[in-house]
């Protein structure tokens, strides 16, 4: 699943050490999903929605666009 997490957290000049401590996970696990090699839980897509001021929606690209 696509998604625009690095984009954003960039955005908001966070590190992924940064993004990981927020949302109580580790570095290795907001690297997989930036890279699009793990899809986040719905609890931790909602974590990462509320720390990057947007929604779950805006952070993931589902369906065909998506591959």
């Amino acid at each position: 699943m696509k998604n625009t997490i690095k984009s954003r957290r960039k955005s908001l000049k966070l590190s992924q050490a940064e993004l990981s401590e927020l949302t109580s996970v580790t570095r290795q696990t907001i690297n997989a999903i930036e890279n699009e090699k793990y899809d986040p839980s719905l609890e931790l897509a909602f974590k990462l929605a509320k720390v990057l001021r947007t929604t779950v929606d805006e952070l993931f690209i589902y369906g065909r666009d998506s591959k």
